[in-house]
């Protein structure tokens, strides 16, 4: 209230107030004093009654921040700050004006000689701080509104729209068999594959891997509107071909075969990481061509999951020796070509095997869950302990199955826990912040099998044939469950966010994504970068709706 009444307060909201939540909190009991009038101990911030919790605060704080109508007026931000409304006739009539020895250029420090009078405007300048430099004459033209925008893409034959903008239309597109019979453990486009700017409309690759370890790599444009679904897939022909089909090799532990969660495939889609072989190695293939490129042997027993960063720099392993290890990505020209021989940094601190990973360069963390319901945070450049956090639950705590890490350093857990020996045992999802908060539990009725994030949603498949699309900040549905025929095993978001590819038990490719581009609601859009389509000459038969009432 005093920034909006007072002229001469000069308070700015600094970033925290746009993503960090726990500056709100006196989480160390730190003596503050007390409030002079009504002698009531300072703690927490105060919230405002439209805040349910710190969380809530930043959160519509953020949505404000990037709401339409900040976007609408941001070029007279820029006007005041960076433009012709900073000095001159145009900053007087906008109240603009500051202390003039805060303007670029008003006072030469080196030309004054007198040091008392230096040091006086060095402390003026300290204080009050610098204006920035004045880079426009003119006004700054306005923001193109989101429906000027969807207007001009909707022109283009490349825009594909986002399935998380259009919730309420979400179907299974239709279903490919990949390996008939055997679960489809991994089925991934990765998301930074390059492509030729003389070849107009190159598609990308989309890596699946079965559970007996039969790559496919199939041709996947996820938006032609010359389409019936809009999007092309072309099956890889060799995986129907006995003589030509391509393995990934073995061999593997006794009764497991290939997990997804000990796979993981380079960003530019050039190699694929893998574990769960019986002599602990963690091996390296070369993809298309399916072919072993290296063997690394530092775990002391079988390497049980695998995870990349989104920047294809860092791999963490976890294993059933108890350690994961951070390794380097090698690359040439922009490309990934191998693993570096040892490791960056072994992390320590699980007392049971390890049974997920997840790392984020950028955040510095690399998160690790074990089989005795343990979740540990380290740091990546140095390899430090940073939290033990045990998800809330039952008396008898089950492993930590699968494990994400969202973009702001979110960590979605799901664990299992028994409430007595020999009862039934029960599935939890839990969400805690960057700094190891717990932020909300779900309790799940159904037995979780494939755990997937994006910017703002959690999407969790389960054993009895689901697919529950949730809000990343309060684990909440988003959606009605989308229903398939058979349990699900894998989970994927296509990089442009249009399609979700879900693997199934019977070894079925399900391709999920919303309704018609026509069909795409101006309110809803969100700006994308350009990229080609084209054609690609072999399309699936399965252009057909997939409908899990139909007999198998």
């Amino acid at each position: 209230r005093p920034r909006l009444e007072s002229p001469a307060d000069v308070k700015e909201l600094i970033p925290e107030f746009f993503y960090f939540p726990d500056f709100l909190e006196n989480q160390n009991g730190f003596d503050l004093g007390c409030l002079q009038l009504t002698n009531e101990k300072v703690g927490d911030v105060v919230l405002p009654p439209w805040a349910s919790s710190p969380e809530d605060f930043i959160q519509q704080h953020r949505q404000a921040l990037e709401s339409e109508y900040v976007s609408a007026h941001l070029h007279e931000w820029i006007d005041l700050i960076f433009g012709y409304k900073q000095r001159g006739p145009a900053a007087e009539e906008a109240l603009n004006v500051f202390y003039y020895c805060t303007y670029e250029g008003a006072v030469d420090l080196d030309h004054v000689v007198d040091e008392r009078e230096r040091k006086a405007l060095e402390g003026i300048i300290s204080n009050f701080g610098q204006t920035p430099c004045q880079l426009l004459k003119e006004p700054h033209p306005a923001r193109l509104s989101a429906e000027e925008a969807a207007q001009r893409l909707a022109r283009l034959d490349t825009n594909s729209p986002s399935i998380f903008q259009h919730l309420d239309q979400l179907k299974a597109f239709f279903a490919e068999v990949i390996s008939d019979g055997v679960p489809l453990v991994l089925a991934l486009v990765p998301h930074r594959q390059s492509h030729s700017f003389t070849i107009q409309g190159s598609s990308d690759l989309l890596v699946t891997v079965s559970a007996s370890g039969l790559l496919g790599f199939h041709s996947w444009l996820p938006y032609d509107r010359n389409i019936n679904n809009y999007f092309s897939f072309s099956k890889d022909a060799t995986i129907g071909n006995p003589k030509m089909q391509r393995q990934l090799s073995g061999p593997w532990v006794p009764d497991r075969g290939v997990d997804g969660q000990a796979l993981a495939v380079a960003p530019d889609g050039k190699l694929l990481f893998s574990g769960g072989h019986w002599d602990g190695s963690l091996r390296v293939t070369a993809l298309p061509r399916g072919k072993l490129l290296k063997q690394l042997h530092c775990h002391l027993d079988v390497v049980t999951c695998l995870a990349l960063d989104t920047c294809g720099i860092y791999l963490i392993s976890g294993s059933r020796d108890t350690t994961c290890m951070v390794w380097r990505l090698l690359q040439e020209g922009g490309f990934s070509v191998g693993l570096a021989s040892k490791p960056v940094q072994v992390l320590y601190g699980h007392e049971a095997a390890v049974s997920c990973v997840a790392i984020s360069t950028e955040l510095d963390m690399a998160v690790s869950g074990s089989e005795d319901g343990i979740v540990i945070i380290h740091t990546v450049r140095r390899g430090q302990f940073v939290a033990a956090l045990r998800p809330p639950g039952a008396m008898l705590p089950g492993p930590v199955s699968h494990l994400v890490l969202g973009s702001e350093g979110q960590i979605v857990v799901q664990s299992s826990a028994w409430e007595r020996v020999g009862a039934q045992v029960t599935y939890s999802l839990h969400l805690y912040s960057v700094n190891g908060k717990l932020r909300a539990s779900l309790p799940l009725v159904e037995q979780p099998t494939a755990l997937a994030v994006t910017e703002d949603f959690v999407l969790l498949g389960t054993a009895q044939c689901a697919l529950h699309i949730l809000h990343l900040n309060k684990l909440l549905p988003a959606a009605p469950p989308l229903l398939m025929k058979v349990p699900i095993r894998s989970v994927a978001v296509t990089k442009e966010c249009s399609h979700v590819l879900v693997g199934l038990e019977d070894g079925k490719l399900i391709v999920v994504g919303a309704g018609r581009p026509s069909e795409a609601r101006s309110s809803q859009f969100a700006r994308k970068l350009w990229r080609s389509s084209r054609r690609i000459s072999q399309v699936s038969s399965g252009e057909t709706e997939y409908n899990p009432g139909e007999a198998r």
